[in-house]
């Protein structure tokens, strides 16, 4: 059997995926790639086969998964035509190299043409591309990441108190990215699922409201929510700095690295219920219970979004 595959171990959700994995499978059944052969150098040290690599190069990718039997292919985090074709040279090259399966870290309902999401247009192009080259997958649709919206309460207690954005009354079933995390090292350790779609959501179905009487509960904070239009939405986000989309430039340890048009978008899809898919295919999965958004905001140092680490935008 070949190896085990790691793209991304240099971003916040591969760098978490690669320690589960050291802790699911033998050191010498992995490979891990990353940007920098600074960041594999601690993985390298362990003996592990590592590698550069970079999503715009196909030739070097196909080298790097000459020994793969499966590549776990995390979303690069821009949007539009060039992580579209970042995404293909992945494709592509696996096919080329005799990869068996790949795992794609995808977005909760991407395949529904009425979702505005901006994000969910790349995402779909991939799962798409996988089926028409006809190779073997797993699609993990992950929800919302949890820790984003744990740092955007805290934004908004220190911005007087009342959390405005656009989901309104809106459900979310909002995942800690590591449990996002988790669903990777498990979907690549196991031989249980082909052809797969897995909804990777939280323990609970919940409003923006309720998110942030969670975080009240657990702070003693007294954060209200107001629901604003989505063009009061990109507003807000103008006066933090946050650009519009990921051509622009990231301000470093902005408490929002991501584009506000993938945020706004992902609002109004979560205002129009659709996000709100609900599964326990997380636990299927793993084995094992998704963090709750009380956890997390009980153990926020722990859970807070992070700086964004790519080195292409």
């Amino acid at each position: 059997m070949g190896k085990l595959l790691l793209t991304g171990v240099d971003g916040n959700l591969g760098n978490q995926a690669a320690e589960y994995l050291l802790n699911l499978v033998e050191k010498d059944q992995l490979i891990f790639c990353a940007y920098s052969e600074a960041a594999l150098k601690k993985y390298a040290d362990l003996g592990i086969e590592t590698h550069v690599t970079n999503f715009n190069h196909k030739d070097v990718l196909t080298e790097a998964f000459a020994n793969a039997d499966k590549v776990a292919l995390i979303s690069m985090p821009f949007v539009g035509a060039k992580r579209q074709n970042a995404h293909k040279n992945v494709v592509d090259a696996a096919k080329e190299a005799g990869v068996q399966q790949i795992i794609y870290t995808s977005l909760v309902n991407a395949a529904d043409e009425s979702n505005p999401s901006i994000e969910k247009i790349d995402h779909i192009f991939t799962e798409d591309y996988i089926n028409e080259v006809g190779m073997d997958h797993i699609f993990l649709r992950n929800s919302q990441y949890a820790e984003a919206m744990v740092t955007n309460y805290f934004t908004f207690v220190k911005m007087g108190g009342v959390m405005q954005n656009n989901q309104a009354d809106g459900k979310m079933a909002y995942i800690s990215r590591k449990d996002c995390a988790k669903a990777v090292a498990h979907a690549l350790a196991t031989d249980k699922y082909h052809d797969a779609i897995l909804n990777i959501n939280g323990p609970e179905l919940m409003t923006i409201t309720d998110f942030v009487n969670y975080g009240n509960e657990a702070t003693g904070n007294n954060v209200t929510y107001q629901a604003i239009s989505d063009e009061e939405n990109y507003a807000i986000f103008d006066a933090m700095g946050v650009p519009r989309t990921t051509d622009g430039d990231f301000k470093k340890d902005s408490e929002a690295p991501f584009s506000s048009e993938g945020m706004v978008t992902f609002g109004e899809a979560i205002r129009l219920g659709k996000m709100d898919n609900f599964t326990d295919d997380f636990k299927l999965l793993t084995g094992e219970e998704a963090i709750t958004v009380k956890y997390m905001f009980d153990h926020a140092d722990e859970f807070q979004v992070g700086e964004r680490h790519s080195e292409d935008k």
